[in-house]
């Protein structure tokens, strides 16, 4: 059995991955300005096996509507090509034969409302997941053997003020990524 010290560690371990990760769906969400963050997802189909698109070329925003794309290998360019364009990123890229250039659109006030409806999606799935985590955390500390009920409480409330800071995370993660797609 673990002591209230052990399982809080771990439950503050666990919520900040579960911070992480919405960090991680915020990052390829598209704002306003080019960001390679926004290819992070993509997979490549290179000589026979599935790469991620930084594995196998360099992603460069030359100014705030453009990325460019060089490939390490010159044979990756047509495969690279194709995962973007088959993409859900709705992006078009121009080959200039040893480079891929993608120029970003205006995004809509439709589209930015979109964004930030998945935004929040991804928000609401790191709340669910820093609440899942707190159930299993609140599940642990009664089953602390040799402690009184005192101490079961304290630690209950410990979980709960950790849970609470996590969740204040998300919200201002999910207030600065909104700012950013709206601004």
């Amino acid at each position: 059995m673990a002591d209230m010290k052990t399982i809080q560690a771990e439950t503050r371990e666990k919520m900040g991955k579960a911070i992480e990760a919405l960090e991680n769906n915020l990052s390829v969400l598209r704002t306003g300005r080019a960001n390679p963050g926004i290819l992070k997802k993509i997979v490549v189909e290179y000589y026979g096996s599935s790469v991620p698109i930084d594995q196998v070329a360099s992603i460069t925003t030359p100014d705030a509507r453009t990325l460019v794309i060089t490939p390490w290998d010159r044979g990756a360019l047509n495969p690279i090509e194709k995962a973007i364009r088959d993409s859900d990123l709705g992006l078009n890229p121009n080959n200039k034969g040893d480079t891929i250039f993608i120029s970003l659109p205006m995004l809509t006030e439709e589209r930015r409302r979109d964004l930030v409806k998945n935004a929040k999606n991804y928000a609401e799935d790191a709340r669910i997941a820093i609440r899942n985590i707190r159930k299993h955390g609140l599940d642990e500390v009664k089953k602390v053997e040799g402690i009184g009920d005192d101490e079961i409480k304290r630690g209950e409330a410990d979980v709960q003020k950790i849970t609470d800071e996590f969740i204040a995370k998300v919200e201002s993660t999910f207030q600065k990524k909104e700012q950013e797609i709206l601004g």
